[in-house]
């Protein structure tokens, strides 16, 4: 599958490397799971810039986002709704879990994301080896 490419906005660099030197304790225990490969081969970065914004945890190759969602969301529902309708026109998938599930449900976050990352190979087998 080619890798599709999503433009970001430079200047959220900085902002991005601050959110990962401040993560929050859940997103600290999910990227215990998702670093180095761990979540069945698939590399995934943190606090990623996709356009004008920051999600918390993305992977390219699944084309997929994560994002935690503690009590500051709770003010900023329509901001992002807004936010993943625009990250969504790049073909990018989100999977959202509450603070309160990563902390107390760790197995239940981790089944749902291999049961969607199963799902998704089922649709995009890899392309057969045309060694050389």
């Amino acid at each position: 599958m080619r890798r599709r490419i999503i433009p970001y906005n430079p200047g959220l660099k900085v902002r991005a490397g601050e959110l990962r030197r401040n993560s929050t304790l859940s997103e600290v225990m999910l990227w215990n799971h998702l670093k180095r490969r761990q979540m069945r081969g698939y590399q995934f970065l943190r606090q990623k810039p996709l356009d004008n914004f920051i999600v918390d945890f993305f992977c390219h190759d699944l084309m997929l986002a994560i994002e935690i969602d503690g009590s500051s969301h709770d003010c900023k529902i329509e901001k992002d709704r807004e936010r993943q309708k625009i990250l969504e026109s790049y073909r990018v998938r989100f999977l959202r879990f509450s603070d309160a599930d990563v902390k107390k449900n760790m197995g239940g976050v981790l089944r749902c994301l291999e049961k969607w990352i199963e799902g998704f190979e089922r649709k995009h087998p890899p392309a057969p080896f045309k060694g050389g």
